[in-house]
């Protein structure tokens, strides 16, 4: 059996959407465990909760059945890595110890099976809006970070939803169409081939629209991976090629 690398992200876990945070969760459990077989490593590239704050002595209520099962996977031996996205992104070293995760909050360039892979969320790179940018940096101030901790849970993490629907309303149909002159992650890749002009592959999330195309000028390939709210997708490398999927099992294709 060929042993393949899987890529997702954007599952939201925390609102509603197509289908119930709690069912979306036990979808991705299961999806988990249909893919634990034959999987190689598994990057899970951002916003895989939609607010979240490492508290010192507090974990966050709710999805113990993903945390539960990552865990799981972990002491099997299969490699999983998770990238903070922007409504993950206080997200600090609780993976790493309790989970055996690692955790990277900037772009991570790797070889996986010979190929060459630019991975990242996707948030804040290239041309992005200045209130983009503004509460990214803000967000990631480490004072900023300190107060926040010194604010009792509940009202803490009632302020992280509220931060989390003001991301969203903030977008609009932006994160929902595709347009090829726009896409800042695509003209950030195109940009990023002057300085890595051996990638083979681009995997970002963020954009929630599931998306595989051939950089112009380039053999090098542009993947976004959708979400888990509409659309249910993920990605497959099986050493040659990058493929999107869309879980079979998700009520949407079922």
């Amino acid at each position: 059996m060929i042993k393949k690398i899987y890529f997702a992200s954007d599952f939201h876990l925390g609102i509603d959407a197509f289908m119930p945070s709690m069912e979306r969760e036990k979808l991705i459990v299961q999806w988990l465990s249909e893919i634990e077989d034959n999987a190689e490593e598994i990057y899970l590239l951002g916003d895989i909760f939609d607010y979240w704050f490492d508290y010192k002595e507090v974990v966050p209520k709710g999805y113990t059945l993903l945390l539960g099962k990552l865990k799981y996977l972990r002491i099997k031996g299969i490699p999983i890595y998770f990238f903070t996205g922007n409504h993950d992104m206080w997200m600090f070293d609780y993976f790493e110890n309790e989970l055996e995760i690692p955790t990277y909050r900037s772009p991570l360039v790797k070889t996986l099976k010979g190929k060459k892979f630019y991975m990242a969320h996707g948030d804040g790179l290239g041309d992005v809006r200045f209130r983009d940018k503004l509460m990214k940096k803000s967000f990631a101030n480490p004072i900023l970070q300190w107060l926040f901790a010194r604010i009792h849970p509940n009202t803490g993490l009632s302020l992280m939803r509220y931060f989390s629907r003001l991301s969203r309303s903030s977008h609009g149909e932006y994160e929902n169409n595709f347009n090829h002159d726009n896409e800042f992650l695509l003209h950030y890749s195109e940009e990023q081939l002057k300085h890595f002009e051996d990638i083979d592959f681009f995997v970002f999330g963020h954009r929630h629209i599931p998306i595989k195309l051939t950089l112009s000028n380039s053999n090098a390939e542009f993947i976004n991976l959708g979400d888990w709210i509409s659309h249910f997708s993920y990605g497959v490398f099986d050493g040659t090629s990058f493929n999107l999927e869309y879980y079979h099992n998700s009520p949407k294709y079922s």
